[in-house]
């Protein structure tokens, strides 16, 4: 674990690291034990800092960017603010396109950190030209020079973690890892992982996260890539209309769905009982990790590390906000909580 109590050079020094935590409340009457992986700990608040960093480093090694650059990339929102703070830093243009699912907030702080940033329809196949796959390859085009990261597709997102997550969950649990809960979408973050631990013990089960609305489960399970299962869902930054070849789905063993709702549900609790201020995301690992455990997948010797992949900052527009929750008919967390008001003293 770095010593934080010494001065770094940049931001980007403080990048990977990251803490994991024991899950308690949220957990009670499970079995095995359960901890987290608390990736908004990364300066850029969430796990993409990890890839952001590696990749373009890469780049830099082999003179594939060069100085005052330009750095391209579809993001959800997360690898988009890693990119903009590197570019920050190492004085890159960075040019995002993103999803139009991305919340206002999310839009705010790329704008913020300096990226230029084209919001794309969520609703519209890979290879449409108003998707955000293709306005970045069309930007790369109109860009001479420019890297694009390519993150679905780029070989380099699975190495980043391999020598970073990996390592780092194999040595905080000592080696007495046996599952990890991670959710896919570029699938790099769970592929990484899965090739470092599986390394050190091919017994160790990943354990996958998608999204109602995604093809990535049927895909691992059938090689089949379904156009049927892709419809709109809310959560950012979890499952794919496309099979990315940063997924090595062979070291993966399963997948579980979750819905928007329940993921929702999970991340307020999250804050409830563990005081745990986490993203969409995380809400979807916890949800699956109960939905896991009611399974059959765990007994009491399971050592289960899940990755919560973000802050739930980026997320005040959304799930921490009961106007937008009663507006998409999630009304059971108003059970779990208890109402508190909000005093104004004149």
């Amino acid at each position: 674990m770095k010593n934080n109590k010494k001065i770094v050079d940049n931001v980007l020094d403080l990048i990977g690291d990251t803490p994991m935590v024991r899950l308690n409340k949220i957990t009670e009457g499970l079995t095995g034990n359960y901890y987290a992986k608390l990736e908004s700990f990364n300066p850029g608040d969430s796990v993409k800092d990890r890839i952001a960093k590696y990749i373009i480093e890469r780049a830099e090694e082999e003179g594939r960017i060069q100085p005052g650059g330009t750095i391209i990339e579809t993001t959800s929102g997360n690898t988009g603010f890693s990119l903009a703070m590197l570019g920050a830093v190492k004085g890159y243009k960075v040019i995002l396109a993103v999803k139009d699912k991305a919340t206002e907030d999310k839009i705010n702080m790329l704008r913020t950190m300096g990226a230029d940033v084209y919001v794309c329809p969520s609703e519209v196949p890979a290879e449409d030209p108003r998707s955000y796959y293709s306005v970045a390859q069309r930007l790369h085009e109109e860009n001479p020079g420019s890297l694009y990261v390519n993150q679905y597709f780029n070989e380099l997102n699975i190495k980043a973690h391999y020598f970073s997550s990996g390592k780092e969950i194999w040595e905080q649990t000592e080696g007495k890892v046996t599952h990890v809960i991670a959710c896919a979408a570029t699938g790099g973050t769970i592929s990484g992982i899965a090739r470092y631990l599986k390394e050190k013990n091919p017994e160790i089960k990943i354990l996958g996260v998608d999204a109602y609305g995604s093809a990535l489960k049927k895909y691992h399970e059938t090689g089949i890539f379904d156009t049927n299962e892709i419809y709109s869902y809310r959560i950012e930054g979890l499952g794919k209309n496309l099979i990315p070849t940063a997924t090595d789905f062979d070291l993966i063993d399963y997948f579980m769905k979750v819905t928007d709702e329940n993921a929702a549900y999970k991340a307020r609790e999250l804050a409830l009982k563990e005081g745990i201020f986490a993203g969409y995301t995380s809400g979807a690992a916890l949800e699956a990790a109960h939905l896991y455990e009611k399974a059959g997948f765990f007994d009491e010797n399971s050592e289960i590390v899940i990755i919560f992949p973000d802050h739930g900052s980026r997320y005040m527009g959304k799930m921490y906000s009961d106007k937008w929750m009663m507006a998409q008919g999630f009304t059971k967390f108003m059970d779990l909580e208890k109402k508190r008001e909000v005093e104004f003293v004149k």
